[in-house]
C-alpha cells in the first residue's frame, strides 16, 4: 500500500499551534507534514512589513519553531514571492493537500486565489479556514446588502452571529517532518536590528510568541480587566491588555479571547461592563478589517472622497521630526512619541491625541502619521492602523467630525490628572507638580524642556476654517 502524500501547512498572520484550523485540519488527515512561513516582500499589492514588526516577526517565528520542535516538527522558511515558493515547494514534497487560514487584504487574496487555483490544475485539493476573524467581511451586510459604514450597527449586525465557535484545543502531538527539507535561516532574513539596535526597550516590554500572548492574556484577565471599562483611558493606570501585537501576529485568535473573557470567570466577579467593552474593542478590530475588505487602499486614500480636496500645506519637516522624536513641547503627545519610540507600543487614547495633534494642529496629512506609525509600532496592522488615523482625521467611516479636535493639555489632565504617565517619558519635567505638568509653559517652563512648537489655540482655528471648507462645498 503506497503511503500518503504530503500535507503542506502554509502559515501566516496565525502564529500559534492552538485555535489553528489550518494545522488542526492537517493534523486529522494523518499524513506526513510540512509546515512553512512565507516572508514575500514581492507580490503586488502587499504592504511591506515596518521595522518594528519586523522585529516582532523574528521573534515570533523562533518562538513558534520552538513549540514546533517540543513536539518533534520543524518550522519550513521561505522567502521569495508566496506563488512561486509555494507552487515550488509542493512539487518539492509532492504535496496531495495545502491547508492556509484565510488573509482579507485584497493583495493577499489576490494571491492566495492565484495559488489555489494553480493547485487545483495540478489535482492538489486545496483547503481554507476561518481563524482569524469572529466575522468575515462578507458575512456582514446591511438590510440593503451593503457593507457597513458605521461602527454600531456593524457590531451589533456580528453579534447577532455570535457567540463564536469554541476555540480548538493545542494539539499534544504531530506527525513527524519530511526529512532532507530545505530551509532559510532566520537570521539570514535580517528582521533585526543592527546599526543602531534601537530595540532594547521593546525587548524589555514584549515576549512575543504563543506562550508569551497566553501569558498576557493571564495576566489581563487576573489584574487588570476588573478595572478596564473604568480606567482604560488612563495611560498610567495600566488597565489595558496589551494583547494588541499578539493578536495582530495570530499568536491569540479572537476566539479564544472571547471565550476566555466570558467563561473563564463569572460576571458577577469581573463585571459585566468590563467585559462588553473589551469585547466591543475587538468588535472594532473586526470593522477595521471589514473597512479593509471593502476599500483596499485604506491607508492611502480618504474613506469619504470630500477629503480628497482638503488643502494640505507644504509638510514643515522641523515640525514633523519634532513630533516624531517627542520634543513638540506639549508633554501627553511627548510622552506618547517617547513610549512609541522606547516600547514599540502606545495607549490608545494616547495615539488618538498625538495623532489629533499632528493632523489638526499641525496640519499634516494623516497618511504621514498612519505610515510612521506603520513603521514604528509591534502592533501595526494593515487595517486598524489606517482606520484609526482616518477616524481622527475625520476621514474616514464612523468618523470624529473634522471639528473634533482634541485639545492635549485638557486630555492630559483628563486622563493622566496626577501626571504620572508623562513623567514616566518625559524626565525633564519630572519635577513639576501635578497642575503644571501638561501645561509647563504656563508655569515658567522647564530646564531642556522645549516650548511648544504650536500654539494651541491659533493652531486650532486655523484647523477648524481649512476643514470647514469641506464643508461648505458639500452644502454647495
Amino acid at each position: 500500500m503506497a503511503a500518503p502524500r504530503p500535507t503542506l501547512v502554509w502559515l501566516r498572520d496565525d502564529l500559534r499551534l492552538a485555535d489553528n484550523r489550518a494545522l488542526l485540519a492537517a493534523i486529522r488527515e494523518g499524513s506526513p507534514l510540512a509546515i512553512v512561513y512565507v516572508l514575500d516582500e514581492f507580490s503586488e499589492g502587499i504592504r511591506p512589513l515596518g521595522a518594528a514588526v519586523k522585529w516582532w516577526l523574528h521573534h515570533s517565528l523562533a518562538a513558534l519553531d520552538r513549540d514546533l520542535s517540543a513536539l518533534g516538527q520543524t518550522l519550513v522558511l521561505r522567502h521569495g514571492p508566496a506563488v512561486d515558493v509555494i507552487l515550488e515547494l509542493v512539487a518539492e514534497i509532492d504535496a496531495a493537500r495545502v491547508t492556509w487560514n484565510r488573509r482579507y487584504g485584497e493583495g493577499e487574496r489576490a494571491v492566495d486565489t492565484t495559488i489555489k487555483a494553480a493547485l487545483k490544475q495540478r489535482g492538489v485539493e486545496v483547503e481554507s479556514f476561518q481563524a482569524n476573524l469572529l466575522c468575515e467581511p462578507w458575512t456582514v451586510r446591511t438590510q440593503s446588502d451593503r457593507p457597513f459604514r458605521v461602527y454600531t450597527p456593524f457590531w451589533k449586525a456580528c453579534r447577532a452571529q455570535l457567540p463564536p465557535r469554541a476555540p480548538l484545543a493545542r494539539p499534544d502531538a504531530l506527525p513527524a517532518p519530511i526529512a532532507g527539507l530545505r530551509s532559510d535561516s532566520l537570521d539570514s532574513w535580517q528582521l533585526l536590528p543592527t546599526a543602531p539596535d534601537w530595540a532594547g526597550g521593546i525587548r524589555e516590554r514584549w515576549t512575543p510568541g504563543e506562550a508569551g500572548a497566553s501569558a498576557r492574556l493571564a495576566e489581563f484577565l487576573e489584574n487588570r480587566l476588573e478595572r478596564y471599562a473604568g480606567h482604560r483611558d488612563e495611560p498610567a493606570a495600566e488597565a489595558s491588555s496589551r494583547l494588541s501585537p499578539h493578536l495582530r501576529f495570530g499568536e491569540i485568535s479572537p476566539f479564544q479571547l472571547w471565550h476566555a473573557l466570558t467563561e473563564t470567570r463569572p460576571d458577577a466577579e469581573l463585571g459585566q461592563p468590563n467585559v462588553d467593552k473589551f469585547l466591543s474593542e475587538i468588535g472594532w478590530r473586526e470593522f477595521s478589517w471589514h473597512l479593509l475588505y471593502h476599500q483596499p487602499d485604506l491607508a492611502t486614500r480618504n474613506f469619504q472622497p470630500r477629503f480628497d480636496a482638503f488643502p494640505w500645506p507644504p509638510v514643515d519637516e522641523v515640525a514633523l521630526a519634532a513630533w516624531k522624536q517627542g520634543r513638540t513641547g506639549i508633554p501627553i503627545v511627548d510622552a506618547g512619541m517617547r513610549e512609541l519610540w522606547q516600547t514599540g507600543w502606545m495607549h490608545n487614547r494616547v495615539r488618538m491625541i498625538v495623532a489629533s495633534f499632528l493632523i489638526k494642529n499641525l496640519l499634516v496629512d494623516w497618511r504621514i502619521g498612519e505610515a510612521w506609525f506603520w513603521d514604528t509600532l509591534v502592533d501595526a496592522d494593515a487595517a486598524n492602523n489606517p482606520a484609526s488615523w482616518q477616524w481622527v482625521a475625520g476621514s474616514g467611516a464612523d468618523a470624529a467630525p473634522y471639528f473634533r479636535i482634541f485639545n492635549p493639555v485638557l486630555q492630559g489632565e483628563k486622563f493622566d490628572p496626577a501626571g504620572d504617565y508623562v513623567r514616566a517619558y518625559v524626565p525633564e519635567l519630572s519635577r513639576l507638580p501635578a497642575k503644571a505638568i501638561h501645561a509647563p509653559w504656563k508655569a515658567g517652563g522647564a530646564a531642556g524642556y522645549p516650548e511648544p512648537i504650536a500654539d494651541l489655540a491659533t493652531s486650532r482655528d486655523r484647523a477648524l476654517r481649512a476643514f470647514s471648507r469641506l464643508q461648505s462645498d458639500d452644502e454647495d
